[in-house]
């Protein structure tokens, strides 16, 4: 059957490299966690890695396992036990799910990897340039740990970058080395840092040239895929590991557009997500788009991992301005000529806006901007209510009919 076919054809074969490089990464963690041989620092998922990595940390980043635990669908029994210590529901999902994971000693590692807990931190690093929950969330962790706390306050609501700002958090970062070199017992290297920002670079450029291959019309990927496969750019990010990994996931990306294959058989419609992913509901999402006849072809999301700002030659600097100019910590006007510039490329007819209730500052369409963009743009735009993680939050039946009466709405238009 052809239609058998052409499903076959939207597999990936670097789906088992992907699998590999974060069972090592797991893995290195969990032995370096019970033998010692090796200090752990953990990071926020764009914090700074590159110094960690260039002190000879092994890195941990609990938003990764956070989104495990939404994925699994895990985190929806986990939330109360952290709303039971004081921890209210109306805060990051990845906090309080993540919290409760290890008052219950319950995580996903363990079916995925037999990995029995998250790894024990010697140091606990986290910038703020996407929320205050990340501070909260790590101080948990250094109390629980008696583990010494770090961070970067970063600036917020920015329009145009200002060199202040970008001087002040590379003052920062550079005045976390003498107390990052007491816990590793010795002093930074700088030719290590210099690697790891150069590695980290080329995997955000690659990363970067993966994500544009959905410029190509049929979309050889969708989003939902990318969050899959942005995992090495999250954990693995001033690694080799990851820049070999991009390097095949690109050259089978290109093959498929070459080649014509689309993810979605018949593409119809082509649409940007706005927001966090729902991790619970990716499957779901996806099936229903694809019956659809559409493709998710762009997303903010995906895009935070990409610093191509990063310069070895200058590693303190260049890595402030990569954490500082981030979608997350732009103004209003900033985010729509962004999302106005990736419809120019990316050629999509019609937005997603996903209103995850527990996380406010990856929700964009609560201040007007849902509207500034259909009158900007004239293309359509829907908002989908949900969360992150806490399920509770997200209704099937009237996500599915919202969706249903959107691309009714999009057939009318086009």
């Amino acid at each position: 059957m052809p239609e058998e076919k052409e499903r076959q054809q939207t597999g990936f074969r670097s789906t088992v490299k992907l699998k590999q490089l974060m069972a090592g990464h797991f893995h290195e963690l969990a032995d370096a966690s019970t033998t010692g041989g090796r200090k752990i620092a953990w990071c926020t998922s764009v914090g700074p890695a590159e110094l960690l990595r260039g002190m000879g940390f092994l890195v941990y980043f609990p938003e990764n396992h956070a989104a495990m635990l939404g994925a699994t669908r895990m985190a929806t029994e986990l939330i109360p036990h952290a709303n039971a210590i004081g921890y209210s529901p109306d805060i990051c999902s990845y906090l309080t799910s993540d919290i409760g994971s290890f008052l219950r000693k319950k995580t996903p590692l363990t079916a995925a990897y037999q990995i029995a807990s998250v790894p024990r931190p010697d140091v606990l690093v986290f910038n703020t340039n996407q929320c205050r929950d990340v501070k909260d969330w790590f101080a948990w962790y250094a109390r629980e740990f008696q583990a010494p706390l770090l961070g970067i306050h970063t600036h917020r609501e920015l329009g145009e970058i200002r060199e202040y700002q970008v001087s002040d958090i590379a003052r920062q970062m550079e005045e976390m080395v003498p107390a990052l070199e007491e816990v590793t017992g010795e002093k930074l290297r700088r030719d290590r840092l210099e690697e790891a920002v150069s590695l980290s670079r080329e995997t955000s450029l690659l990363w970067k040239a993966c994500l544009e291959m959905n410029a190509s019309f049929p979309a050889p990927w969708t989003f939902f895929d990318a969050t899959i496969h942005m995992g090495p750019a999250v954990v693995a990010r001033g690694t080799g590991e990851s820049v070999g990994y991009y390097k095949a996931l690109l050259e089978e990306l290109r093959e498929k557009a070459a080649a014509g294959i689309a993810t979605v058989t018949g593409e119809k419609h082509r649409l940007y997500w706005e927001g966090m992913p729902v991790w619970g509901k990716l499957r779901p999402l996806s099936e229903q788009f694809s019956a659809l006849k559409a493709s998710v072809v762009a997303s903010t999301y995906c895009n935070s991992w990409i610093f191509d700002q990063l310069d070895p030659a200058d590693p303190f600097v260049s890595m402030a301005r990569a954490y500082t100019e981030l979608f997350i910590v732009r103004d209003e006007a900033y985010k729509e000529q962004y999302i106005s510039r990736s419809r120019d490329f990316y050629k999509f007819d019609g937005i997603l806006f996903h209103d995850a209730k527990t996380c406010p500052n990856n929700s964009n369409n609560r201040y007007g901007m849902p509207e500034r963009l259909m009158k900007r743009l004239g293309i359509p735009t829907l908002t989908i209510n949900g969360d992150l993680n806490d399920l509770r939050c997200y209704s099937e039946e009237q996500t599915r009919t919202n969706i249903e009466a959107f691309m009714e709405q999009l057939e009318e238009v086009t």
